[in-house]
């Protein structure tokens, strides 16, 4: 099946009818591709979602884009609607056109259990493995070597980017996207000191996903102990996060590039923890919680607090302190003048 035809033109009345936008200036103009502002061109349509990106606007070569708010831009076309950003997605996919799918059914490079389960319209795509009575739900598409083990549940609208493994038991909902080179389900870091020897203590669970997550290239989420680690429904997740085993990631987080979580952590709903930053095990985020970057967590956090510096401390305290840190050298100038004036001695 051939994908849709890359739209090559259109007249700026067609795309403010496409995303139910007002035309403030010339509405035959036409628009013959997209760009943001940076790499904007004649013919080019671009979006302003921040009023100081107005002038950058104003002296690009782009003359027409959409903005919320009207402001004036001699010589220019502006489509006023709610949310920019969102409405030059729709115009960006309306002139790239739809890509070209990939075959229905599982290639004949790739290798499913006789006991496995594949749903209808889904795409298995060479070397990629399925395991015993594993359940592949509808309209999924697999890429190459992807690895799913044995007796996993995947739901439908999965996408599984090249060189996931998904190790065995484990539970994915709908509208999943893992991108490439994550492993979802290793054994957690779990070990007893036991006569001088790190003994393993088994990893026995499994890891559930709940519908809507995305998970970002190679992060990690390790399997319970003995129950589940569980991502809630509508968490995304970013590149290169490990979230230790036993988790009770909430619904609706987001975790940002190297993040690491250490096992047994609990998030509550909406969570934002910024890039670098780390939990401690054991600790619980209520729901709203926010985590600067680099921080690193000790203890629990209440409802909405903000949560920055290490160890990580209420945010406005932390400011506060990286001040005083700024004006550390005149301070000590002045302690020395005031022991001097006193003829205290110094003590370096």
């Amino acid at each position: 099946m051939e994908g849709q035809v890359r739209k090559v033109s259109a007249k700026v009345s067609e795309i403010a009818s496409l995303i139910s936008g007002k035309v403030i200036g010339n509405d035959t103009a036409i628009i013959s591709g997209t760009s943001n502002l940076k790499y904007a061109d004649l013919g080019h349509i671009t979006f302003v979602d921040n009023p100081k990106y107005e002038k950058q606007f104003i002296e690009s070569k782009a003359l027409v884009a959409v903005c919320q708010n009207e402001f004036n831009a001699p010589g220019k076309t502006l489509i006023l609607v709610n949310d920019p950003l969102l409405a030059f997605i729709v115009i960006v996919e309306h002139f790239k056109g739809k890509p070209e799918p990939y075959p229905l059914g599982v290639d004949s490079c790739a290798w499913v259990s006789p006991s496995a389960k594949i749903g209808a319209g889904t795409s298995v795509l060479p070397f990629a493995r399925i395991g015993n009575n594993s359940i592949i739900g509808n309209d999924c598409i697999i890429h190459g070597g992807v690895s799913i083990g044995r007796n996993c549940t995947l739901g439908n609208h999965i996408v599984l980017h090249p060189n996931v493994v998904i190790y065995d038991d484990c539970v994915i909902g709908d509208h999943v996207t893992i991108h490439a080179n994550s492993v979802i389900g290793a054994d957690g870091f779990g070990y007893r000191l036991t006569d001088g020897v790190h003994k393993k203590i088994p990893q026995t669970g499994n890891v559930e996903l709940e519908n809507h997550v995305e998970i970002g290239a190679g992060s990690t989420i390790d399997r319970g102990t003995f129950g589940p680690t569980r991502i809630g429904e509508g968490t995304k997740v970013d590149n290169l996060v490990q979230i230790g085993h036993n988790c009770e990631i909430g619904k609706h987080n987001l975790l940002v590039a190297q993040v690491g979580i250490a096992g047994s952590c609990t998030t509550g709903n909406y969570v934002v923890v910024a890039g670098q930053a780390g939990l401690a095990d054991h600790v619980t985020l209520a729901d709203e919680v926010v985590v600067g970057a680099k921080s690193a967590v000790m203890r629990t956090a209440g409802k909405g607090e903000r949560l920055l510096g290490i160890p990580a401390r209420q945010e406005r305290d932390e400011k506060r302190i990286l001040i005083s840190m700024a004006r550390l050298p005149s301070i000590c100038k002045d302690i020395k003048k005031i022991k001097k004036q006193l003829n205290i001695p110094d003590d370096e």
